[in-house]
Order: structure tokens, then C-alpha cells, then sequence
């Protein structure tokens, strides 16, 4: 009689045990994220160092023959449509108005495609930048400019305000990374990547050789203005030391320190948030 009861309460706690391994287990947005999407099959390769342009550029290859009809892709993720056919912002012309309130307003709809997580994503990208500059991003309601972000083929964005719809692409589950997000979102703000700032050359040297001849032209400099900013190894729009690297050697090399790291994962630095505050006027 007692080993049946001894066998019914192992019984009870076996299930009991076996129920709150079901469970989902709270845990930081960060790390939650990050297990939601590594089981949606990143490779080995991408985590070995993941900086946000390969994350991008990964997606973006494997969707090139897909692009919109009407669009190109310059510097691995700036769309550039046929109308306009340069990279530029000549006057700040494509930035986004400020409100009378002094906070710059963007107006965006995110398409019914995207499930919770992929919202929550794109979401704390919207955030990581809206704490700590005056851009705010809202849903829009009858703004006749603003951000349409959907799921398309790969990772990109318009330089800037273009009018009207705009279209910024985060493709499910490629680009679903909040560091991503704020990537596109930047780019949407009207920031080229970093190293392509007009004076780069004083702060890395670009190796030609080990970039992959296709990919050549993303390594452009651009004429920007650079807003009497340091230059920012660690922003979240530079590239890594590796991007599209023909054979695995570096094709970014800081200097005067060579080891110093370039490129992020985790979304907008302290100098990026920096600069969006200069350049809308946030007055902070």
C-alpha cells in the first residue's frame, strides 16, 4: 500500500514538473529576443560576429533578385529610386518637419504581416532612438508623409524624407532585430553610414582589395555633413571590419589604432543619438 502511494505522488510531481517545463520563462527583452530569432534558423556563421551591416547584407543578398521594380540599392541598404538617383539631402531638404511642441513627429503604419514579436522588435528600435532625441515616432492617423514598414525582401530604407507613403523594409525573420530597426529608422532620418562620411579617410583605411568587386561601391564616400561630430567607430551605421569581404580578411582598418572595434549590434550609440539631436535642433 505504501509503495502505491509513494508511486502516485512521483507520478504527480513527474507531471507537475513535466507541466512547468512548458512554461515560458520571463527574461529580459534582449535575451528573449534573441532566443525567439536564433531558433528561427541564424547561422552559425552570421553569430560568429554579428555586426549590424552583415546582419543586413546577408539578407539583402539572398533577396537581391527581388527588389522592387523602380528601386535600386545603394551602399548595401539606402533605396534609391529612379527619380532620384543619388544618395544626397542637398539643404537638409529630406528632413521631417518639427512640430510647434518642438519634438519631430514620424508618422509610420506597419503592416498586419508582422506577429508580436516582430512588432515589439521594430518597436524598441523606434525607442532605443525616440528616449534620447526629440524624433517621435507615432502611428499615423491622416499625415500625408510618413513611414510605410513592411516586410519586404531584405533590410532597407530610404535617405531622408522622400513624401508621401515610404516605403522601409524589415523582412520576417531576416531583419528582426531591434539594432536593425534602428538602422532602417536612421537611414529614414536622412544618416548615411559612417564610413562614408567625407573625411573617413582620416579615420580608417579601406582595403580595396579584399572587398568583393560587386560590392565595391558600397565603400563610396559621400558628401556629408558631418554636424562637428567625432567620428564614431561605435555607431550602429558603420560597418564591421569584415563587411562584404571577398576572402575573410578586413576590408575596414581604423587607424591610428587598428584594433580599436568598429561596428555594433545593439542599436544607436551615445554619438548617434548625438547627431540626431544636432541635426533636427533638438536643443539638447
Amino acid at each position: 500500500m505504501a509503495v502505491c502511494a509513494t508511486m502516485m505522488l512521483l507520478g504527480v510531481l513527474f507531471g507537475l514538473l513535466t507541466q512547468a517545463s512548458t512554461l515560458p520563462v520571463k527574461n529580459s527583452t534582449g535575451v528573449q529576443e534573441g532566443k525567439v530569432r536564433l531558433k528561427r534558423k541564424y547561422s552559425g556563421e552570421l553569430l560568429k560576429e554579428f555586426i549590424i551591416i552583415h546582419f543586413i547584407a546577408h539578407s539583402n543578398n539572398r533577396t537581391r533578385s527581388l527588389a522592387p521594380r523602380g528601386i535600386s540599392i545603394r551602399d548595401g541598404d539606402i533605396a534609391v529610386s529612379f527619380v532620384r538617383s543619388a544618395i544626397n539631402c542637398p539643404g537638409n531638404a529630406c528632413l521631417w518637419s518639427k512640430s510647434v511642441d518642438g519634438f519631430v513627429y514620424v508618422p509610420y503604419i506597419m503592416s498586419p504581416i508582422y506577429d508580436d514579436m516582430d512588432r515589439i522588435t521594430i518597436e524598441t528600435g523606434m525607442q532605443d532612438i525616440s528616449s534620447g532625441t526629440c524624433v517621435k515616432f507615432i502611428q499615423r492617423t491622416h499625415e500625408a508623409n510618413f513611414l510605410d514598414i513592411q516586410p519586404r525582401y531584405g533590410c532597407w530604407s530610404f535617405l531622408g524624407q522622400t513624401g508621401g507613403s515610404q516605403t522601409l523594409s524589415l523582412q520576417t525573420p531576416g531583419c528582426m532585430w531591434s539594432g536593425v530597426a534602428a538602422h532602417e529608422l536612421m537611414h529614414a532620418l536622412g544618416f548615411v553610414h559612417e564610413q562614408s562620411r567625407s573625411d573617413r579617410d582620416h579615420y580608417v583605411s579601406i582595403v580595396w582589395k579584399n572587398i568583393m568587386p560587386d560590392h565595391m561601391h558600397n565603400f563610396r564616400k559621400q558628401v556629408t555633413n558631418n554636424l562637428n561630430s567625432p567620428y564614431d567607430y561605435g555607431s550602429v551605421m558603420h560597418y564591421g571590419r569584415y563587411a562584404f569581404s571577398e576572402d575573410g580578411g578586413p576590408t575596414i582598418i581604423p587607424k591610428p589604432d587598428p584594433y580599436i572595434p568598429i561596428g555594433q549590434r545593439d542599436g544607436p550609440s551615445g554619438l548617434d543619438l548625438h547627431k540626431i539631436n544636432v541635426l533636427y535642433n533638438c536643443g539638447t
